[in-house]
C-alpha cells in the first residue's frame, strides 16, 4: 500500500511577508501549478473523523489522497488515477481505488457516498534547504486567496527548528495555520 506519513508545518503569510521571503531565500523564480479538487459526504464523515480526501493534478497527474490523524503528523494514503478517472470523480462518478477504499472502509466511509465540492489552485515554490523542504504556496479559491509558508521535515524536532528559526529570521509571527482544505471548506461557509 503506498502510504507515508507528512510532518509538516505551516504559517498563513501577509502578502508583504510572502514576497520578503521570495526575495530573501532562493526560492525558484517560477511556481509550479497544482491543483486541488476536494470530496467531502453530504454527512461530513471524512471531517468527523479528522480526515479529508483530494484529488491532486500536477505536472499532467493525478493522485488520490487521503489524509488521517496520526501521531507524527497525518498519514496519507495515495492512488494513482488516469485523467479519465479523475474526470469522472468530479463529474460525480466515484471509481473507488484498493488503498484509499480500504482504509475509507475501514472508518465506515463508502467511497460512493463522496461528492465533489470544488477545487483550490496553489502556486507553489519548493526549496531543499538543511535537511527540510521549504514550501512557499499562493492559492486561490472561491474568490479567495492566501499565501503560506510550509516546512516538511523528516522528524517533528528538525521541522519545527527551522519553522522556529525561519519566521524569527524573517519577523513574521506565528499564526494558527488551518490546512488548505480546512480553509477551503470555510470559504463555503461564508
Amino acid at each position: 500500500m503506498t502510504q507515508e506519513i507528512e510532518i509538516e508545518f505551516k504559517n498563513l503569510l501577509e502578502k508583504e511577508e510572502y514576497h520578503r521571503l521570495l526575495q530573501n531565500i532562493s526560492f525558484p523564480s517560477q511556481g509550479k501549478l497544482q491543483i486541488n479538487h476536494y470530496f467531502e459526504t453530504e454527512e461530513f464523515s471524512l471531517k468527523e473523523q479528522g480526515c479529508a480526501i483530494r484529488i491532486r493534478e500536477k505536472h499532467g497527474k493525478y493522485t488520490l489522497t487521503l489524509k488521517e490523524p496520526h501521531p507524527d503528523g497525518l498519514l496519507e494514503t495515495h492512488d494513482s488515477l488516469t485523467e479519465q478517472e479523475a474526470l469522472s470523480w468530479i463529474n460525480g462518478t466515484i471509481i473507488p481505488k484498493s488503498n484509499t477504499s480500504k482504509q475509507l472502509l475501514e472508518k465506515n466511509i463508502q467511497p460512493e457516498k463522496l461528492i465533489y465540492c470544488g477545487s483550490l489552485s496553489t502556486l507553489r515554490r519548493e526549496l531543499s534547504y538543511k535537511d527540510v523542504l521549504l514550501v512557499l504556496d499562493y492559492s486561490t479559491y472561491n474568490n479567495k486567496e492566501d499565501f503560506e509558508l510550509e516546512i516538511e521535515a523528516n522528524t517533528k524536532a528538525s521541522g519545527l527548528q527551522m519553522f522556529n528559526q525561519l519566521l524569527e529570521e524573517h519577523n513574521i509571527i506565528q499564526r494558527i495555520t488551518p490546512n488548505k482544505i480546512e480553509r477551503f471548506f470555510h470559504s463555503l461557509e461564508n
